[in-house]
């Protein structure tokens, strides 16, 4: 095999390897802890309590599975499941769930997302970003055209610590 060939061959192989390579490894991302999963929604259910309404505050991880979920003294049967969908809506669509219901009144062709199983078109579900990343998600549900103030809430609280 003459010098040019192996030369040739010998680059190809590595090409080939270093591509492979680069398309391995570990991959680093930012998740929410437990305890401020925790602050997130005891700040929320607080909010609420203040201004008078029994309500749920739950706390989806990056994944969208349910971190936390609390269910206020005195709730309604059903805000559990809605605070957790609408989380669940916030971080899987990477938007308010206020937000996803306006999308699916501007754009027709996307209300068939409303069927998934998790998913609630309801306001009162915010995603948790630190700084331009989504991490996760809180959702309240129980104190009609407030949940959305009352999980802000959960989220100033722990604003510092997404920056």
């Amino acid at each position: 095999m003459n010098l040019a060939v192996r030369i040739f061959t010998g680059a190809a192989a590595a090409l080939a390897c270093s591509s492979l390579a680069s398309a391995q490894g570990l991959v680093t991302q930012k998740n929410l802890s437990l305890g401020m999963a925790e602050a997130i929604a005891e700040a929320a259910l607080a909010k609420c309590e203040s201004m008078g309404f029994k309500v749920s505050a739950a706390v989806v991880d990056r994944g969208g599975q349910t971190i936390v979920m609390l269910k206020g003294d005195g709730s309604g049967l059903n805000t559990p499941e809605g605070a957790e969908r609408k989380a669940y809506t916030a971080r899987a669509f990477s938007q308010a769930s206020a937000d996803f219901v306006k999308r699916l009144k501007d754009r027709p062709e996307t209300v068939g997302s409303m069927h998934y199983t998790r998913v609630l078109a309801l306001a009162g579900g915010l995603p948790i970003k630190a700084g331009d990343e989504v991490v996760g998600a809180v959702g309240v549900s129980g104190s009609p055209g407030r949940d959305e103030e009352c999980s802000q809430a959960g989220i100033d609280k722990v604003a510092n610590e997404l920056k």
